[in-house]
């Protein structure tokens, strides 16, 4: 018999030792709210939108892990060689013995402090209720006047007006110029917004080309978040590229990834125009006749009642009537009239057969006493010497019983 290997109770499993050291880790109350500075390194996000990446400086590294819902608060992940400051709390994964830090929160350091301060703004007007998708007003579907917050200069405007005159040339654009970026770029963004709401515009965008975060930062200010959100009509954010996203975009009503697409939004194009118009023509057209061909057969219907019910056609059908009922009269008069016939023939028939004289002609008599001239129907009705009268088919004579 083979000796145990390990024969002291006193060791510890594996899962024991990682759960003993997992409970000392959490108990640790710095360690479950803690702020970790470091180097981002092989960052990646699965497909359930979880992210993992690893947190290191020049003499250690910890493995992080930030789950998606903490993940998509954040408005821009880092990337690898980043610096960051995370936050979160610190524990094991058992399967693997690791110490992780599991990640709700991260701070980008340098350029990242933009974005920082961007999130931070973000989150509090959305807490206030300025990008609530229930304000989002519709954009109106034939605008006579579009109002344009932008550079006089650069290719923005240019191509905003290019494709309103190419798609809906019957718009008037009315334009409220602006710096977009650089000193004072935001305070006079935010009052162009509000000068031009003074006027009878229908919709209005508010847009300038793709740059940097920097280049953009006017419109991440709160004082034009808090202008359009004010807006008497609705707003569409064209800041940017696509990839590109301002406070602006959250709070406008519509988003539009560039001018030229805020251009197309707000302004439906002359051939689909054109188009709906046709087919609108095609489907009145098509009603009228539907309308008028009711019309016929129902004035058809009306003519033939009305003929039916005429002075004239009634005496013609009541005359045509009395002419049907004195012909079924005449008929049953004939019927009735041959059927009493039948029947009186028959009980004529019927006396005749009934009738005494044809029974004494076929032979029989009828005796009656002579005092009494009861019918004497039975042998024991007489006695002996009785007197009787006998009735024949030719006439009565008398005679006398003998017993």
């Amino acid at each position: 018999m083979q000796p145990t290997l390990f024969s002291d109770s006193s060791a510890l499993s594996v899962s024991q030792l990682v759960r003993q050291i997992k409970d000392v880790v959490e108990a640790d109350e710095i360690l479950n709210d803690v702020w970790v500075r470091g180097e981002v390194s092989n960052f990646s996000q699965a497909a359930s939108r979880h992210v993992y990446f690893t947190l290191k400086d020049r003499d250690a590294q910890i493995k992080c892990v930030m789950w998606r819902d903490d993940a998509a608060r954040v408005l821009r992940l880092p990337e690898n060689g980043e610096a960051i400051e995370a936050h979160g709390r610190v524990s094991m994964y058992e399967t693997r013995g690791d110490v992780q830090l599991y990640v709700d929160e991260i701070k980008l350091a340098g350029a990242g402090a933009l974005w920082q301060e961007f999130e931070n703004l973000r989150a509090r007007l959305d807490a206030e209720g300025l990008f609530d998708a229930a304000r989002k007003r519709a954009l109106p579907q034939f605008p006579k006047i579009i109002g344009v917050v932008t550079s006089r200069q650069g290719a923005v405007l240019r191509d905003i007006c290019r494709v309103l005159a190419r798609r809906y040339p019957l718009a008037q654009v009315l334009l409220a110029p602006t710096l977009v970026q650089g000193a004072g770029a935001a305070e006079m963004v935010a009052n162009q917004i509000q000068r031009i709401n003074k006027f009878d515009i229908d919709v209005l965008i508010v847009a300038r080309g793709g740059g940097s975060i920097e280049d953009l930062w006017a419109f991440n200010a709160e004082i034009v978040a808090r202008a359009i959100y004010d807006s008497r009509v609705p707003v569409i954010s064209a800041v940017g590229h696509e990839t590109d996203f301002t406070i602006a975009d959250f709070v406008a009503d519509v988003r539009a990834p560039t001018p030229s697409v805020a251009a197309e939004l707000v302004a439906p194009e002359a051939r689909e125009l054109r188009a709906s118009v046709r087919a609108a023509q095609i489907r009145i057209a098509q009603i009228a006749r539907e309308r008028i061909g009711d019309a016929r057969v129902n004035l058809a219907r009306q003519i033939y009642a009305l003929r039916r019910n005429s002075p004239r056609a009634r005496v013609e059908n009541d005359r045509q009537r009395v002419d049907e009922l004195s012909r079924r009269l005449a008929a049953s008069i004939a019927s009735s009239l041959e059927l009493r016939r039948e029947e009186l023939n028959g009980a004529t028939r019927q006396l005749s057969a009934l009738n005494p004289d044809a029974t004494l002609a076929r032979g029989y008599a009828i005796v009656r006493e002579k005092k009494s001239g009861r019918v004497v129907k039975k042998k024991s009705q007489v006695a002996r010497r009785t007197e009787i009268r006998v009735r024949v088919s030719d006439g009565e004579f008398e005679a006398e019983t003998r017993a």
